[in-house]
């Protein structure tokens, strides 16, 4: 545990989890197992390379140059010069820099594949990549330029990079020339040996890492969906048993049947039935467990993907140090984690949909059972110059769109490149890249809605047409707390801030949820 609380998350020791990615990516402490078997294996594969090179052995990267370039034999006295020119012309990354939560997942995902052992690495190397945790000395790394498949070269490349010295890093909230960092602190670079500056780049490391973050967005995603669907059907009067259980048991999804007993525990629908104003509620509330239940329903096989790609030996080549073979293949192709990212923005972006949808009915005075146009909570004489949620419904339409255009599938555009070497190639990355993109949109969306919903249930409650009895405490609680910070919207403010601490709040996870 460090200071605030958090454990320590250890490599070598057997399988990581999405959640021990996400808990470095946070600030938890790092570090490597003390087992002497994982030591031994680590020093096996190193010794067995260099006993290789000694006896003039062929090992893809280490005597031959890369990609393309296999054929082209490395004198002796370059190959040592070999992994410093790879990270050096993989320096052309472009684009928007990693977060520096992201680049944290970044570094443990490469250390958790490298400590799988088959990499060919030392044991400084892996301690150098805690060391830089620890430290909080973040590589910089442009977003933009992995095709997904041999790894993520060019930005794994700036990891790299980041050991030996080179280009730029984040450190104590600036970002800062390496080597003046590194001066600073007493870190000696690294002068990388022959498969090292292979091993750290040729991998599926960027796309893994940002893909446990979009993974740990959604899963809270699917939860706050469902709360601001219930919100949403109480604040409308809505029939509270379209989310009956012997409905969803006729359709058993566990995922669906899950949102339907979140939504149903919300309204406490096992109490007896009131006066419904329709006797079937629009799709956008009645069906809300069947949408949101497509994401909670994909959950568990995309974390099946993602967590078996995190605890994988993912370069090419593989050092089997104990048996003594280099293992020439190619799982630095990243397909399962682009056909995850893929699918999950497409679910994510449909609860876009969904909650666009529900505002829409929200704010319309033909649709809302008696709610104020607009959700303006101004007295009747200023209605005529008071225009409540108007804009936030326009700016959420907007959000949805753009989330949607999104879920063109990224795996689908493989580029031949590098001479034809990398003819086949994931798009895993931007794949990734794009999940979080639909993320942001859609929790824009949800804040959005989240707000409008509290300000529909309040407007209810100074009405006195708001039937407490039906709502759960957790939905009262987290109404209560969003008020706190969001005044009722009686006359036009500027809602831009309200709507940026809520997207935090979501951000942080802030509220339980179920």
């Amino acid at each position: 545990m460090n200071s605030r609380g958090q454990r320590t998350i250890t490599f070598g020791a057997g399988r990581l989890t999405i959640e021990d990615v996400v808990a470095v990516a946070k600030g938890a402490p790092a570090a490597l197992s003390a087992d002497a078997a994982f030591r031994r294996r680590i020093d096996l594969g190193v010794a067995f390379l260099e006993r290789l090179l000694r006896e003039d052995g062929v090992v893809y990267g280490v005597t031959t140059g890369y990609g393309e370039s296999c054929t082209v034999a490395i004198p002796r006295h370059l190959v040592d010069e070999l992994p410093l020119h790879l990270t050096r012309f993989h320096g052309c990354g472009l684009g928007a820099d990693l977060e520096p939560d992201q680049v944290r997942a970044v570094l443990a995902t490469r250390l958790c594949s490298l400590a799988v052992g088959y990499s060919g690495v030392r044991f400084v190397l892996l301690e150098r990549l805690v060391e830089l945790l620890q430290r909080d000395v973040l590589p910089r790394i442009p977003q933009e330029g992995s095709v997904g498949a041999s790894g993520d070269l060019t930005p794994l490349s700036y990891v790299a990079a980041a050991l030996v010295g080179e280009r730029e890093v984040h450190c104590g909230g600036r970002i800062r020339p390496t080597a003046e960092v590194y001066a600073e602190l007493g870190i000696q670079p690294l002068a990388l040996k022959p498969k090292e500056g292979l091993a750290l780049m040729n991998g599926t490391s960027v796309m893994t890492a940002l893909a446990c973050l979009a993974y740990s967005r959604s899963a809270y995603l699917a939860r706050l969906a469902a709360r601001i669907s219930a919100m949403a059907s109480a604040a409308i009067q809505g029939n509270e048993f379209h989310f009956d259980e012997a409905l969803f048991e006729l359709k058993p999804h566990p995922g669906q049947r899950q949102v339907a007993a979140w939504m149903r525990a919300d309204l406490k629908s096992d109490r007896p039935p009131r006066n419904s104003h329709r006797l079937q509620d629009r799709y956008s509330l009645r069906c809300a467990p069947h949408v949101i239940g497509v994401l909670q329903d994909s959950l568990p096989w995309v974390r099946a993907f993602i967590e078996n790609e995190l605890n994988s030996a993912n370069d090419n080549p593989l050092v089997d140090g104990e048996r003594e073979r280099v293992l020439h293949g190619g799982h630095f192709y990243g397909g399962h984690v682009a056909m995850a990212m893929d699918s999950l923005k497409t679910a994510v972006a449909n609860v876009a949909d969904l909650l666009d949808r529900q505002l829409a009915l929200l704010v319309d005075c033909r649709f809302n059972n008696g709610l104020p146009p607009n959700l303006s909570g101004s007295a009747p004489d200023r209605a005529p110059i008071n225009h409540g949620f108007k804009a936030v419904q326009i700016g959420v339409s907007a959000w949805t769109a753009e989330a949607l255009k999104l879920t063109m599938p990224a795996s689908v555009f493989s580029r031949s490149t590098e001479c034809h070497n990398q003819d086949k190639v994931s798009m895993g990355t931007i794949a990734a890249r794009d999940a979080l993109r639909a993320l942001e949109l859609t929790e824009q969306v949800a804040a959005a809605c989240l707000l409008a919903a509290v300000q529909a249930l309040r407007l209810r409650r100074r009405n006195g047409d708001l039937d407490e009895a039906h709502l759960s405490e957790s939905l009262r609680k987290m109404t209560g707390d969003v008020s706190s910070s969001f005044a009722l919207l009686e006359e036009d403010r500027p809602l831009e801030g309200d709507l940026r601490l809520v997207i935090d709040q979501i951000r942080r996870q802030r509220w339980e949820l179920y």
